[in-house]
């Protein structure tokens, strides 16, 4: 299987911008997905933890908070990297997601790199889908997350 999945998104924004609204307002642009929750109740907000080491968290209407990963790499306005959990994984796996931020005229492409998916096992976690559906589902949803963005940025 290959191990990830890739997306890349024009917006109308600089990297500064781009970057701050990816990570400043996640909670307003993330839209969640019955496939790939983060908590096993129903949806809350996310928000990061500025800076290495920082937490990116889902908190629920109850107020209860999940830690969906932690930020691994925190290089404003160019890129981040954090680990990414799901709630129907093993307790001990994560993945890995790579955001970059490249300046392209007035724009920025903001590009998704989510690796690490061939550790994710068979079964539950997977929805039963074979390899190639899982990574094109997963892909449509980042694609769908940064159109969400786009309008926020």
């Amino acid at each position: 299987m290959t191990s990830k999945v890739y997306v890349a998104l024009r917006v109308k924004a600089s990297p500064e911008r781009a970057f701050a609204a990816f990570t400043g307002e996640i909670g307003a642009w993330w839209r969640p997905n019955s496939l790939f929750q983060t908590t096993p109740r129903a949806p809350g907000v996310l928000a990061f933890e500025p800076g290495e080491g920082g937490r990116l968290t889902e908190t629920l209407a109850s107020g209860k908070v999940f830690e969906i990963g932690r930020v691994l790499a925190w290089e404003p306005p160019s890129r981040l990297v954090f680990s990414w959990r799901q709630a129907n994984f093993p307790p001990e796996l994560t993945t890995e997601v790579e955001v970059r931020f490249e300046p392209v005229g007035e724009e920025t492409r903001v590009s998704v790199e989510h690796r690490g998916l061939d550790r994710v096992p068979e079964g539950a976690a997977r929805h039963g889908f074979a390899d190639e559906v899982l990574l094109l589902r997963l892909a449509e949803w980042w694609q769908a997350l940064l159109g969400s963005l786009k309008q926020v940025a």
